[in-house]
């Protein structure tokens, strides 16, 4: 998913965590997607910019699309429509409660974002994709996107690759049960690569439970809210909240007053120190700045080593904004 806002702030994080166990909660701040869609951003948040290698956080949905029609260059058009765009030093993870998005990227990969699948993209040093909601598509799309901050010792030696996950394995619970999407919980592992100890997992849980999640004392972890409502300590965190339990605990108790259902992020602090511009990562402003120029030279030059064409996609890439201080003059080269 591309982070579409015009003027996006530059921001550094890491090395931020909490030594031991809190409780904060995170307020969302919404943010357009392309033409219609409305997501709700968790992180990097003003209080929190991660949590474990878990830099990026949207949550977006339930939309109808009942009323889409079937061009997407027309007024009315419903979901999601990111055009081909670039990442650098990170893992994107899509992740679907209801609904579907095609997936296409500049390795080739061409897949379908279904309900409890999980596409995980690493990009290494550089990669283009782009999200569709098709018109024949489920009249319904709530789903999250995520990204994962990847280490030094990954980001620029890891080819760029993509991973489809249809079954993921889950642990049963009293009362609820956690798909685990990243990592492992309760001695479950699932199979997607990580490149930094990490953890996420897709929790449901049945009104009027009280469950005890075990965690890892290293780690730190937050939970958002995608359904119901919840207790944990003092908080009662509701639809589209986010609440940061810091590190230090061996397992955390959580009660459904309805049901409800949760997102599960953890993973150990992230040391190093991060540039955050737009879609790109970095260690440097420059590093940003350059990663900007190479991508909108790929636009004028129909493609490059590091950002090919994504195939398939019938439509222009999307331009880079203005660096700030700067302007940009956009351009609309197809990719």
């Amino acid at each position: 998913m591309s982070n579409l806002e015009e003027r996006p702030a530059e921001g550094t994080c890491g090395g931020e965590g909490a030594d031991g166990p809190v409780l904060e909660l995170l307020e969302a701040r919404e943010v357009l997607l392309g033409r219609t869609t409305k997501v709700r951003r968790l992180l990097p948040n003003k209080n929190r910019r991660m949590v474990g290698a878990w830099c990026f956080v949207d949550h977006y949905g339930p939309d109808d699309l009942s009323g889409r029609v079937d061009s997407y260059d027309v007024p009315g058009e419903r979901g999601m429509l990111v055009p081909p765009h670039p990442h650098t030093s990170l893992q994107t993870v899509s992740w679907l409660f209801e609904g579907e998005i095609e997936h296409r990227d500049s390795v080739g990969s061409h897949a379908m974002v279904r309900p409890g699948e999980l596409n995980i993209m690493t990009v290494g040093n550089g990669i283009a994709h782009s999200e569709v909601s098709l018109p024949d598509g489920p009249p319904t799309l709530h789903g999250a996107q995520l990204w994962v901050a990847l280490p030094d010792s990954s980001r620029t030696t890891v080819a760029p690759h993509f991973n489809a996950y249809a079954e993921l394995p889950a642990v049963e619970l009293d009362g609820a049960t956690a798909t685990v999407m990243i990592g492992t919980v309760a001695g479950v592992t699932s199979p997607a690569p990580a490149y930094t100890p990490l953890v996420g997992a897709d929790v449901q849980v049945g009104q009027g439970r009280t469950i005890t999640l075990p965690l890892t004392p290293a780690f730190e972890y937050a939970v958002l809210v995608v359904a119901g409502s919840l207790t944990i300590g003092d908080l009662r965190p509701g639809f589209g909240e986010m609440v940061y339990l810091g590190a230090g605990r061996e397992a955390i108790e959580f009660t459904a007053p309805e049901e409800a259902r949760f997102l599960l992020l953890g993973g150990e602090p992230f040391e190093e120190e991060l540039v955050m511009w737009w879609n790109f990562i970095g260690r440097t402003h420059d590093e940003v700045v350059a990663a900007r120029n190479d991508w909108m030279a790929s636009l004028e030059a129909g493609g490059s080593s590091r950002f090919p064409v994504v195939p398939g996609y019938d439509g222009d890439a999307l331009p880079a904004p203005a660096l700030p201080g700067t302007r940009l003059k956009p351009r609309t080269r197809r990719r």
